[in-house]
């Protein structure tokens, strides 16, 4: 007898739950099904109405990673489509808005999710702004805190913005920057830009901007190139297709504070747990949907503190 799972009102038909998706761990497909479907609640108002992008693993983390955009045919009926122009035709996107979803998608070896910046309404207009801090191997998780910090002091404290960190679920952290969606993606990810170079040219042995890897030596790259119509980033929650089933995690600016505090904390199995203990107002993320900021105003603001800082020629 197939196995089945109910969400929503709805049967989902569950099979090999048994395969080990994570080797070494003894992480089975039924556990990634059980993951997604207990943080659902939490979860999917930060997927809602954003597209989404499928990372799956039919043959676990170390088998083929089959990056997938477009929904199949046969996924049922229930599951919420999209359709969203590319360069050669249209792709149907999923939309995650229910947790039937999720435990679907993850019987389809679906570890990650990644999902757009904008929402279905204003594709074009971003919501989000996202600073990528990625270090230069594993061992430069203080490095990559530093960094955080000193993004978060630019854009809140200089520039009056609000910001939200989470981890990736490997090496680094993801800022967040909430926006209003009167701008576009060239004029976020231009405000990103600058803002990234002026961290740069005051952190220069801390921090770059530059894309190429060996000409970043030991500094943390400043990724921007996220903020951009159509690219994605890992879903807030999302698991990580690395050992020990890592969890791109929303955090409070406090937590990291604490320099205990490793990537590999947050985990599918200690997430869970992580969120049942968590009051509505203890959750790191849950003024993001309240905050919306003017990327043009900040440019400004941006422009105005550059220019006050040059020495007079």
């Amino acid at each position: 007898m197939a196995e089945q799972v109910r969400a929503n009102g709805i049967t989902v038909e569950l099979s090999n739950t048994d395969k080990v998706l994570f080797p070494g761990d003894d992480i089975t497909k039924g556990d990634l099904i059980g993951y997604y479907k207990s943080v659902a609640d939490r979860m999917l108002p930060l997927l809602r109405d954003r597209p989404v992008s499928m990372a799956r693993f039919p043959d676990g983390i170390k088998g083929e990673r089959i990056m997938q955009k477009n929904a199949p045919a046969y996924f049922p009926s229930w599951i919420r489509r999209a359709e969203l122009a590319k360069q050669d035709g249209t792709v149907w996107h999923v939309i995650c808005d229910k947790q039937a979803t999720l435990v679907y998608l993850a019987n389809q070896a679906c570890i990650e999710l990644h999902v757009f910046l904008s929402k279905l309404d204003r594709l074009h207009n971003p919501d989000q702004l996202i600073f990528d801090l990625d270090p230069p191997d594993g061992r430069s998780f203080d490095r990559v805190r530093e960094c955080a910090f000193l993004v978060r002091g630019l854009l809140e404290d200089e520039l009056g913005l609000s910001t939200f960190v989470k981890t990736t679920g490997g090496h680094g952290l993801h800022v967040h920057v909430p926006l209003d969606r009167s701008a576009d993606f060239d004029s976020a990810r231009g405000f990103a830009r600058d803002a990234a170079s002026l961290l740069a040219a005051r952190h220069p042995d801390l921090m770059t901007t530059q894309q190429r890897k060996d000409g970043r030596g030991d500094r943390v790259y400043l990724d921007m190139m996220r903020n951009a119509y159509a690219q994605t980033a890992a879903a807030p929650y999302s698991v990580r297709a690395r050992p020990g089933a890592t969890v791109a995690t929303p955090l409070d600016w406090q937590e990291l504070d604490d320099r205990r505090l490793t990537p590999g904390r947050f985990t599918i199995a200690t997430v869970p747990g992580r969120l049942a203990a968590m009051k509505g107002n203890e959750d790191p993320w849950a003024s993001l949907a309240r905050r919306r900021y003017s990327v043009s105003k900040a440019a400004a603001k941006l422009s105005d503190l550059v220019n006050t800082r040059m020495p007079a020629g």
